[in-house]
């Protein structure tokens, strides 16, 4: 008999694993239940059968990103052996690599310009500077969440605390300040809510963990038109989507990720957020039940 859902958690091995993630669970799970489905948890490395499961999510599989090769050889397993993901395989292996702005931006989605580097260099900072027309710019890993090895950058400032491996470079965006990030939810491919994450008073980075302000949000005309042309671009069907915004030194707004894998969706800060999430999960589950 096919059992209801698994949501996929952390390696127990992981720092991730330590964190939050079963109150997180439990604020995605308590709503389904409550319409009547069953919710179990799996880690993602563990190799056991998920074939079972009429839906899989991989809403807290936090530090994936951190595993090397398990990750993508643990998505492709999954989808060697038919396990019902959603989002789907193709999308949880391209996400995990931020090198998937420059496919959405050749589609015609508006992204923050970048500039890819195997290793982070002196040298390809002053290229940025030059091809962005501004000395202020941000780099970061290709690979990473959390703000990690992300390091806001000026000629003469040190590069030890950035990325020590494949890496991109973007102009700093000073909006980030003072409009902050804006981060639009589509659940079942509707806009479901908005947020606004403003980092902490001197700081740039817009994540909970240091110390950023969250609250719910309005998006104006010009972010739902962004956030729409970036969904547009993706092939793949998507259960969920965090398009997270930020506006240029023109003032247009423009995608700084596409969040597919395990993103917060913040359900806490829309009135019909559990009612919307457990829509679109039930909609999904069914399509897979009739296939």
């Amino acid at each position: 008999m096919t059992r209801d859902i698994a949501i996929l958690t952390p390696d127990p091995a992981s720092d991730a694993f330590a964190m939050r993630w079963p109150d997180v669970v439990e604020r995605l799970a308590e709503p389904l239940r409550a319409a009547g489905l069953s919710v179990e948890t799996r880690s993602w490395t563990d190799t056991g059968d998920l074939t079972g499961f009429g839906l899989v999510l991989p809403l807290t599989v936090w530090g994936y990103y951190e595993s090397g090769a398990r990750w993508p050889d643990r998505v492709r397993a999954w989808e060697q052996d038919g396990v019902r993901l959603a989002n789907p395989a193709p999308v949880l292996a391209w996400n995990g690599d931020k090198a998937y702005l420059a496919r959405l931006a050749e589609r015609g989605a508006p992204v923050v310009p970048t500039l890819y580097t195997e290793r982070l260099t002196e040298a390809d900072m002053a290229r940025a500077a030059e091809r962005f027309g501004t000395e202020r710019l941000v780099a970061k890993p290709r690979v990473s969440a959390g703000a990690f090895q992300t390091i806001r950058w000026s000629p003469g400032t040190s590069l030890d605390d950035g990325p020590t491996g494949p890496a991109m470079i973007q102009p700093y965006l000073p909006d980030i300040e003072i409009t902050g990030e804006i981060s639009l939810i589509y659940l079942g491919g509707r806009l479901s809510h908005a947020i606004r994450k403003v980092p902490r008073s001197g700081d740039f980075r817009v994540q909970p963990e240091h110390g950023a302000h969250i609250a719910r949000y309005d998006p104006t005309p010009d972010e739902r038109a962004t956030a729409e042309a970036v969904l547009a671009t993706i092939d793949e069907p998507l259960l969920y989507a965090r398009v997270d915004l930020v506006r240029d030194l023109a003032g247009n707004p423009v995608l700084m990720e596409i969040e597919l894998t395990e993103p917060d969706l913040y359900l806490q800060h829309a009135p019909s957020g559990d009612a919307t999430f457990t829509e679109a999960v039930r909609a999904h589950l069914a399509a897979f039940i009739a296939d």
